[in-house]
């Protein structure tokens, strides 16, 4: 089960449910295949739509990595994805409000 508190998202691929999580290593890779000098452009980019399904897919990648499952490109480009197009461009954006949100509650 993905744990929203640690910045993990759910996403069904080829029938199996996988966790994603961006973690340091898995941003700084992020950062180098789409050529943004910061992680604020790295956001922003996303936020204000600016992306290609090709972010989308390197995001996905990363994620999944950063959970633990290596996974191509390539060969997440050939996955099924429950949900199709729609879920996997929400499950992106929901993996970079987790990986970036405050926690709540008392610091």
């Amino acid at each position: 089960m993905a744990n929203p508190y640690a910045g993990e998202v759910a996403l069904v691929l080829n029938g199996q449910r996988r966790i994603l999580k961006l973690t340091l290593g898995a941003l700084a890779e992020l950062e180098a295949d789409l050529s943004e000098g910061d992680l604020i452009s790295l956001v922003q980019r996303f936020e204000t739509g600016r992306f290609s399904s090709a972010d989308l897919l390197a995001l996905l990648a990363a994620g999944l990595r950063g959970g633990g499952v290596d996974l191509s490109r390539s060969d997440l480009a050939q996955a099924e994805i429950d949900g199709g197009i729609l879920m996997a461009a929400q499950a992106a954006a929901q993996l970079l409000a987790r990986s970036f949100a405050r926690p709540a509650g008392p610091e």
